[in-house]
């Protein structure tokens, strides 16, 4: 400003100080750019603990833990680390940090809504797959969970898309509203839906008035798959009289150790004095996918310790059973095959898992199954390891036995066959394509991008360094119709592996002393894979100190 507006500015408004020195003025100045700063400080701090009180707050749902333990045990484990390793200004700059119970539980909610709305716009427009299945969870609420698989970019992404309580029944129609409600209010059109993949209850599976059904008529794109984890358990399940017989046993063996504090104490303390490698056996549950090779194995592991429990129990009778050498050897036999269907459980299980892939493993254990019942007609049990071992300890021989185990392999390949049907071959293409043969029901136009596409040179030396999802991906930028054929194909799930971890973390999260729990919100930040917007979310909302 001009020397004349200022001298005119201080006559008029601030009579006063006309006749002031000038250090007057200067010693003002200071003191307001004094203040200024204080201020701003002062405002830095607070949104920087907001922002630690936000990550704070990820950290707990991420670990499933109570909302109060950010109050109860972070935040003072933390002020001990720094009074000691720091100074007392730093723990002042710590207590200004709010995590009380409310706010930490207001945080989960918006990093939860933020997650959400970072996958619905990646979604938006997009194909996708659903996974959804149905459970009770410890305070006897229904819950209904569907994870996602989608295009995004150059890779498959999976997530959880929602988890909601069923108010009523759930029916089919209930769970159909659910879903459609929620597909409407974030803008997803049906039309993109590519695949559906639920258990075998007749609600999920009906096909006419199912889930599958009701999504079918609003997306005629989708596919209905049956989870192959559960088809596999569904297959291996049925047992001949005898051998049922032996697991009946070792059901009523384990109920009596398990069952009984005193008893199971006792087992232990038995194991620990014969030198055994395992103190207590396991329970049976028929809701347990492991659960029966588990057992099996583990009892057969303590028979000898078992056998001698039960004795000094007085139970002779059942003590008698695990002396028995044809009931030994039965066990073993149980406990090596269902041991086997372990093995290719846990193959079918976890993340990123394709339809091809999954499709062949069960092919193959199909294939194993005839292999075991050619050798067990010569007579040859190596591929039966406890089998063959208890046999050569004791000096048995297995022909007695060999025709219920042969019985029982009969049963097992046609249960496989059923559930299994031998159409892997349909997907070869689609594992390798520059090997196998091109299906019977491509198009003309399709035949000839996949020919143009496997005589590719770059083509062929991108598919090794490439997951199947990306090499495909890539192809239909350049090839369209075959990469979209193939896509479609690789996009549906082919378990429900994902729904049975979700509810094992609604398990965590929902314990008896947080059963009002809505374990929505919760559920989503510990389990998604998307990242909060930590920045974004701080700057839209005001920042307050702790109080």
């Amino acid at each position: 400003m001009k020397p004349t507006k200022l001298r005119r500015h201080i006559e008029s408004m601030h009579p006063n100080y006309v006749q002031k020195p000038i250090e007057f003025f200067k010693r003002k100045l200071d003191q307001y750019r004094g203040q200024q700063s204080r201020f701003v400080k002062a405002t830095t701090a607070t949104a920087k603990a907001q922002l630690a009180s936000y990550k704070i707050a990820y950290r707990v749902a991420q670990c499933k833990k109570s909302h109060t333990i950010a109050e109860e045990l972070i935040l003072p484990a933390a002020i001990d680390m720094v009074s000691v390793m720091l100074d007392e200004a730093s723990v002042a700059k710590l207590k200004t940090i709010p995590v009380s119970n409310d706010t930490i539980s207001r945080r989960i909610h918006d990093i939860a809504n933020d997650i959400e709305e970072q996958l619905i716009e990646k979604m938006r427009g997009k194909r996708f797959a659903l996974q959804v299945d149905e459970a009770t969870d410890s305070n006897k609420d229904s819950l209904l969970i569907a994870y996602v698989r989608f295009v995004d970019l150059e890779s498959l992404n999976e997530d959880l898309l929602f988890c909601k309580y069923i108010p009523k029944r759930a029916t089919a129609d209930e769970l159909f509203k659910i879903i459609d409600s929620y597909l409407t209010e974030a803008g997803i059109n049906w039309e993109d839906c590519l695949g559906i993949c639920t258990d075998g209850a007749q609600t999920m599976a009906g096909k006419r008035g199912g889930l599958q059904a009701l999504i079918k008529r609003v997306a005629p794109k989708a596919q209905w798959t049956h989870c192959i984890i559960h088809r596999e358990a569904l297959a291996s399940r049925p047992l001949s009289p005898t051998l049922n017989d032996v697991l009946s046993e070792v059901v009523i063996a384990v109920n009596y150790i398990k069952t009984r504090p005193l008893k199971a104490r006792l087992f232990s303390a038995l194991c620990e004095e014969m030198g055994a490698d395992h103190t207590a056996v396991l329970f049976h549950s028929e809701a347990r996918w492991l659960s029966r090779g588990k057992v099996l194995s583990r009892v057969f592991e303590l028979r000898e310790q078992i056998q001698l429990f039960l004795q000094e129990e007085g139970m002779n009778e059942l003590a008698s059973k695990f002396g028995n050498e044809q009931f030994l050897m039965k066990l073993a036999y149980l406990s090596d095959i269902f041991s086997k269907f372990n093995q290719l459980n846990l193959q079918l299980q976890g993340k990123d898992k394709y339809l091809p892939h999954l499709q062949t493993k069960s092919v193959h254990s199909h294939r194993k199954l005839e292999l075991y019942g050619r050798k067990l007609e010569q007579g040859i049990t190596e591929s039966f390891e406890n089998l063959t071992n208890f046999s050569k300890t004791n000096k048995l021989t297995e022909s007695t036995v060999i025709p219920c185990f042969l019985e029982h392999i009969s049963a097992l390949r046609g249960h496989f066959q059923k559930y299994f049907p031998d159409n892997s071959a349909q997907f070869d293409w689609v594992r390798d394509p520059f090997t196998a043969p091109a299906p019977d029901d491509l198009s003309s136009s399709e035949e000839e991008q996949l020919i143009e596409m496997t005589s590719d040179s770059s083509m062929r030396l991108k598919f090794p360094s490439q997951t199947l999802c990306e090499f495909w991906l890539g192809v239909e930028r350049e090839f369209p119709l075959i990469g979209q054929k193939a896509v479609e194909i690789l996009l549906p799930f082919a378990t429900s592996y994902l729904c049975e971890a979700g509810f094992s973390a609604v398990a965590s999260l929902k314990t008896k002393y947080r059963s009002r729990l809505n374990v929505e919100h919760d559920l989503r930040v510990a389990i998604s894979k998307l990242q909060p917007r930590f920045e974004q979310i701080c700057s839209e909302k005001q920042a307050h100190c702790s109080h």
